[in-house]
């Protein structure tokens, strides 16, 4: 069964930093495309960060670039997401997504497209407010 479990989320003040977690179980994190995606009350869910597919280039949204960093540990199968400096503006549900791609494939900046995965975590709040 695929499977992917968020953790991490919390409440920060404005300035602090927290780590989330995306524990994979049923396939292999590295084979595919993988990001970190955002929905904040009355709001769209949008990408915040991905990992494009096989040739492991990241990307961003411009609100968090410099202050977030996606990684991945193959052999915990999981993805993270450390996020620095938080602004109340980064209040939201936080989800991990995957989809698979034959090997050697990448899909680029559209991995921080929500419309390009079909496997999503169940989400964790993170909540920045003094």
């Amino acid at each position: 069964q695929v499977q992917l479990v968020e953790s991490g989320g919390g409440l920060v003040q404005p300035g602090g930093s927290l780590r989330l977690s995306c524990a994979a179980s049923g396939f292999t994190l590295d084979i595919g495309a993988i990001g970190w995606f955002r929905q904040a009350p009355g709001k769209e869910r949008e990408g915040v960060s991905c990992i494009s597919g096989n040739d492991g280039k990241t990307y961003y949204t411009d609100s968090v670039e410099g202050r977030f960093t996606i990684s991945r540990d193959n052999a915990k199968n999981t993805l993270y997401l450390q996020m620095n400096s938080l602004k109340p503006e980064d209040t939201a549900v936080y989800y991990c997504a995957t989809r698979w791609l034959p090997r050697g494939m990448a899909i680029g900046r559209n991995c921080l497209s929500t419309s390009r995965y079909d496997t999503w975590g169940q989400g964790t709040q993170v909540t920045v407010s003094s």
